[in-house]
């Protein structure tokens, strides 16, 4: 299972928490729920840049009626307050009257679907709401989230994988691993693994 996913130290990196089966079939079953839920509404799907673009992709094509696609980009201010994060790249999309699905790749604490929400909730959607591949509910520091949708509840782990990114490194392995510091000592940076862990934005 590990065959040749091995660090710089040639230490495997972690073991597969979720094979690439597993989350397509959940996907797959996303689909159906947004479908229904979205039907003749034409949703627009809105993503953060990086590490939700894989689900994004995925998500779009299990999603079997007419929706948009827009991305926006986010970094936490540096020396600022856990959590707080700022908009770098915006929407080419108006929002206004569209029905807006955020699709997030892991929802932990909270503050970043919220400043997300708050934000494009200002512009007039017809409605808002989001869905997660990852999410763990009980790190929430904020109650105010959006999130209608969940792909599966996780621990309090470090992943790779699936689009998910470690100093830019592993999104594209099709699988889901967890990662342990002892196996793999690394910094986390910007959009890498969006936490409120040291050097890292809270997601």
């Amino acid at each position: 299972m590990l065959a040749g996913l091995l660090a710089a130290d040639g230490h495997p990196i972690g073991e597969v928490y979720l094979t690439r089966g597993e989350i397509e079939h959940r996907v797959r079953e996303l689909g159906v729920e947004l479908a229904d839920a979205y039907v003749g509404r034409e949703p627009l799907l809105v993503a953060p840049l990086k590490s939700s673009t894989v689900f994004l992709a995925d998500l779009s094509r299990a999603l079997p009626i007419p929706h948009g696609v827009d991305f926006l980009e986010l970094a936490p201010y540096s020396g600022g307050s856990a959590g707080a994060v700022r908009l770098l790249k915006d929407l080419d999309t108006s929002v206004v009257g569209r029905h807006v699905l955020i699709v997030e790749d892991v929802v932990d604490t909270g503050l970043t679907l919220n400043f997300l929400a708050r934000t494009l909730s200002l512009r007039s959607p017809a409605s808002l709401s989001a869905v997660t591949l990852l999410d763990r509910p009980y790190r929430r520091l904020v109650d105010d989230v959006p999130l209608g949708y969940v792909g599966f509840t996780v621990p309090d782990e470090l992943f790779a994988g699936y689009g998910l990114g470690l100093d830019e490194r592993w999104r594209a392995l099709p699988d889901l691993h967890v990662v342990t510091s002892e196996e793999l000592p690394i910094h986390l940076t910007g959009d890498d693994y969006r936490s409120d862990r040291p050097g890292a934005a809270a997601a």
